[in-house]
Formats: C-alpha cells, sequence, structure tokens
C-alpha cells in the first residue's frame, strides 16, 4: 500500500496531488475574474463621470438638465442677444420655442454670430441661466450641429420632408408649428 499512498499525494487520506492543482487554478481563476471585474467597474465609473449630454433649450424648460453636472447646450444664438463686456459675453441660445441665457467668460470662436448655431459646454446656474466654459461655433453657413437639427425638428419649426432647415438668422423670429404638424413626438 505504500505504492499507492505515494501516488495520491503521499498522505493516506489527505488530498491527491490532481485535486491540490484544480483548487489552486480555481482559486487562480477566482483572483483574476475578481481582479478584471473590478478594472471594468472602475472603468465605467470614469467614464460616466465623463460623459456629457447634449440638451436643447426646450429639454431644459422640460426639467432636464437641473442635475449639477455639465451638459452641452446646443441650439441658435438668437439675433439682438449678444452684449459684450470686456472678457465676458452674454447671450441667448433658442432652438425655436424656448431661450436659455448664456454667461461665458474668455474669447469668443471666430465664427461666432447672431442668428448662427452653437454648442456651449457648461452647467446650469440657480437663476436659470446657463454659464458657460466652452463655446463651439458652426463651421460655415451651411452647417448645424446633428443635435441643434434635432432638437429643431423635435420643437416644431422643421419638418425634414420638406426640404433643408429654415435659415439660422430667422429662428429668433419663428412661430412654433401648430400641435397637428409637429414632427417628432
Amino acid at each position: 500500500m505504500s505504492g499507492a499512498t505515494a501516488v495520491r499525494g503521499g498522505k493516506p487520506g489527505g488530498l491527491g496531488l490532481a485535486a491540490a492543482r484544480r483548487r489552486r487554478r480555481l482559486w487562480v481563476l477566482l483572483l483574476c475574474g475578481l481582479g478584471l471585474g473590478m478594472a471594468a467597474a472602475l472603468a465605467l465609473t470614469a467614464f460616466q463621470d465623463n460623459l456629457v449630454f447634449f440638451r436643447s433649450p426646450s429639454d431644459i424648460a422640460a426639467g432636464m438638465g437641473h442635475d449639477g453636472r455639465a451638459f452641452r447646450l446646443g441650439g441658435l444664438v438668437e439675433a439682438g442677444s449678444v452684449v459684450r463686456d470686456g472678457a465676458e459675453a452674454r447671450f441667448r441660445v433658442t432652438d425655436g420655442a424656448n431661450t436659455i441665457s448664456v454667461a461665458y467668460r474668455g474669447v469668443l470662436p471666430d465664427l461666432f454670430r447672431e442668428g448662427q448655431g452653437v454648442v456651449t459646454l457648461g452647467k446650469m446656474l440657480p437663476d436659470g441661466s446657463f454659464a458657460a466654459s466652452e463655446v463651439l461655433a458652426r463651421h460655415d453657413e451651411t452647417y448645424m450641429p446633428p443635435e441643434v437639427k434635432d432638437a429643431l425638428e423635435r420643437s416644431g419649426h422643421w419638418n425634414p420632408s420638406q426640404g433643408a432647415a429654415p435659415p439660422a438668422a430667422g429662428w429668433n423670429t419663428m412661430q412654433p408649428a401648430p400641435a397637428g404638424a409637429r414632427t417628432g413626438g
């Protein structure tokens, strides 16, 4: 029987060498799985902190964007609303249905103009205005950010089946479409 005990791991009645290896592999796999799960959780947490949502003035009026997190506000710069005071600029962003006042401290992009598309990054203030930390202007006369087009469509000011989006310069004078003519939902 001494030969049989040597094959089984050297201990009578103890774990065999193969069983000990399996148990060790199981522990290694469990620890690797735990490490991978922790790494995935950390990556998702970091991603969530850096996630920036787009909102239109109508979204803000509906109560979105008041959670204290930074987001992108997009629309058109309302004609006649830009006021510059040194390094600070104040203007209103509209999607045709609603308007939000924006305050920005810094140099505005060269392409920033009244009646043109703009996307701003910042946070809502308690008084209902928007404090922008970054302002992005349109690329050329025909460019409009996709988010702004979507906001215009949702607000009922543009139906893609009727042709190109209305000219940006007329946004602040547009009247909302009748309820039955609205698109998107």
